[in-house]
């Protein structure tokens, strides 16, 4: 089994965060969106993942491509990096992997995570991953027949189609097919919104006869943007501390200080004068004193001080002192 993560966009709604790092890389309760994901994709399969392929601009730099390859070396799987040199599509971002398309293979958008209890229907020749939706309008929908299979992918339906909405995670029996169908995309210059989509290649795969099913998701979260991404940080922090997993670190310095859980405090981290929680991430090596913190993603190696944060996202390096509530302060920067 193979995993395609396209992940070259830099994600803009998400800056200033993401001017320093790609968006992948930003930790949820801990660990980076892509790791999280690939992770939660690895244990929905129940099989081994023989590689693990990264789609992502060339200029990303060694030391976030090394953190990729530990990704997918933590699975025990091979890491591998493509390159995309132009933002020009779904389907041309997935063929930028071509090499790697064959056999079993998911392939999933990196800037979402989910949480499902499903088993995947491998004897079908895809499956799309969907959640039900109330708003289905603001969605692209799968439509499907009596025997609930996938007849039909829809964008942003003005009449009801259904209310599965597709989360951008998808498995291919043989990624093979869907690299025949995407590669006659980009020969015939098949362009939707001036770009290149994976839509069409289904579609074609469909045409011939192949059988798509939904798996359906319980949770799916998104991290598009500041205040998403901090509800989904207190999100996954609540899965994780129902499932009974233990995400302070031993290794902290409290003094007069008190945590609230679900938190994650990574290690090295100090507290001083400080209530931290709920539903707060701490990075490693942060330090935090005379301060109230509640619903916020701090990264690593800040320092907080007489502040009353709630909503907060903090970046690696910052320095933050003052009575702002929520805030959305990058890496390196300084408010004193």
């Amino acid at each position: 089994m193979r995993i395609i993560v396209p992940m070259a966009g830099r994600g803009s709604r998400l800056r200033p965060h993401t001017l320093t790092i790609p968006k992948p890389l930003i930790p949820i309760a801990g660990k980076p969106i892509v790791q999280r994901l690939v992770e939660d994709i690895a244990s929905v399969l129940d099989e081994q993942v023989e590689e693990v392929a990264f789609v992502i601009k060339d200029d990303f730099g060694p030391e976030i491509e090394e953190k990729l390859l530990g990704v997918a070396s933590d699975l025990g799987a091979k890491g591998t990096i493509y390159y995309q040199d132009r933002p020009l599509g779904t389907g041309h971002a997935i063929m930028c992997a071509k090499d790697s398309l064959e056999g079993p293979c998911v392939i999933a958008y990196a800037d979402t995570l989910f949480k499902a209890d499903f088993n995947l229907d491998t004897s079908a020749d895809s499956v799309i991953w969907v959640k039900q939706v109330k708003d289905p309008q603001a969605y692209g929908v799968v439509e499907l027949n009596k025997e609930r299979a996938i007849t039909g992918l829809v964008e942003k339906p003005q009449e009801f189609v259904s209310d599965l909405a597709v989360i951008g995670i998808y498995y291919f029996k043989d990624a093979g097919a869907l690299k025949q169908e995407l590669q006659t995309v980009l020969d015939n210059n098949i362009i939707h919104g001036g770009e290149y989509q994976i839509n069409d290649g289904i579609k074609a795969m469909m045409a011939k006869g192949m059988r798509f099913v939904p798996g359906k998701v319980d949770e799916w979260m998104d991290c598009g943007n500041k205040n998403v991404t901090v509800e989904t940080n207190s999100r996954m922090l609540g899965f994780l501390h129902e499932e009974g997993q233990d995400l302070v670190s031993e290794n902290i310095e409290m003094r007069n200080s008190e945590i609230i859980p679900p938190c994650y405090i990574g290690e090295g981290v100090v507290l001083h004068n400080a209530v931290v929680g709920p539903n707060v991430s701490v990075g490693k090596g942060t330090r935090i004193e005379n301060s109230t913190v509640k619903n916020s993603l701090i990264q690593t190696h800040s320092i907080i001080k007489n502040a009353n944060l709630d909503n907060a996202m903090i970046g690696n390096h910052a320095v933050f002192n003052g009575a702002f509530k929520d805030v959305s302060i990058g890496d390196f920067s300084a408010l004193t």
